[in-house]
C-alpha cells in the first residue's frame, strides 16, 4: 500500500509540473480570431498616441479616407520587451510623426484595427534604425 501511495503522489507531481509548462502556452491568444489573416490593408496618416505597455504596444494614428473623413486606427503590436529587442522605445513614434502602415485588418465590422503590421516612414525607411517590424511570415 506505502509503494501505492507514492505511485500516485509521483503522478501527481509530474501531472502539476506539465500543467505548470503548458499553462503560458494556452494564456496567449491567436490573433486569426481577431484579425483577417486573409487580407491586407494599408494606410498612411499621423501618429496620435504610442502606448509603450504590457502586455502590448498600441499606435493609435489618424488618416484620411477619399471622402475626407478621418479615421482613427488602432494598431496592436508585441510586447514591449519584444519590440525592444528589435530597438524600439518609448519614444520611437512620437505624436506628429507620419508613417505608413501595411496589416492584416480587423474582423470587427465598423473598426479599424490592424495587427501583424509593417511600420515605416511614408517613404518606406524604417521608424527607428535597425527598429523595422516585419509582417511575420504565414503559415
Amino acid at each position: 500500500m506505502n509503494v501505492q501511495r507514492w505511485m500516485v503522489a509521483a503522478g501527481a507531481v509530474a501531472a502539476i509540473a506539465v500543467l505548470e509548462r503548458a499553462a503560458p502556452l494556452v494564456a496567449h491568444h491567436a490573433t486569426t480570431a481577431f484579425y483577417d489573416a486573409s487580407r491586407k490593408v494599408e494606410a498612411q496618416g499621423t501618429v496620435t498616441k504610442f502606448l509603450f505597455k504590457n502586455p502590448h504596444a498600441f499606435l493609435y494614428f489618424n488618416s484620411t479616407d477619399g471622402s475626407g473623413q478621418t479615421i482613427e486606427w488602432q494598431i496592436e503590436l508585441g510586447s514591449p520587451l519584444n519590440l525592444a529587442r528589435t530597438g524600439w522605445t518609448p519614444d520611437t513614434l512620437k505624436p506628429g510623426m507620419d508613417i505608413k502602415v501595411a496589416g492584416q485588418p480587423s474582423r470587427a465590422e465598423g473598426t479599424h484595427g490592424i495587427c501583424c503590421a509593417t511600420i515605416t516612414r511614408p517613404d518606406g525607411s524604417p521608424v527607428a534604425p535597425g527598429a523595422r517590424l516585419q509582417e511575420e511570415p504565414r503559415r
